[in-house]
């Protein structure tokens, strides 16, 4: 069983992932909200005083936009690993390309409360 998490940038394509892993009787997952943490950086007074490339990133990043992301995670058994990273992949994009998403996997000794 593995745990599978992907940061996804272009929250516009979530519900499309959701939709396509749902009828490929993927079901179950935990979604949250984040924020990159150069959007963070670049928003605390403080680090424009500390360090002087956060005054400059400020101003590159600008606030009027949206730098939200979404944290995907699956509890899933291996034989469902396969086909739920190929349709994050299909909707997403290629990984390696920035601003796209991570994905990364954990294997899970141990869990409660889940049911297949």
């Amino acid at each position: 069983m593995k745990l599978l998490v992907f940061i996804l940038k272009n929250v516009e394509l979530q519900d499309e992932i959701l939709i396509r892993l749902a009828h490929a009787g993927i079901k179950g997952g935990t979604l949250i909200e984040g924020k990159g943490m150069a959007k963070t950086l670049a928003n605390m007074d403080e680090m424009e005083d500390d360090v002087p490339i956060f005054g400059t990133l400020r101003h590159i990043i600008s606030n009027n936009i949206d730098y939200k992301s979404s944290i995907m995670m699956f509890v899933l058994e291996n034989q469902q690993l396969d086909i739920t990273k190929k349709i994050i992949k299909k909707v997403a994009g290629d990984l390696n390309k920035p601003n796209t998403g991570i994905m990364f996997t954990i294997n899970i000794e141990e869990v409660e409360g889940y049911k297949n």
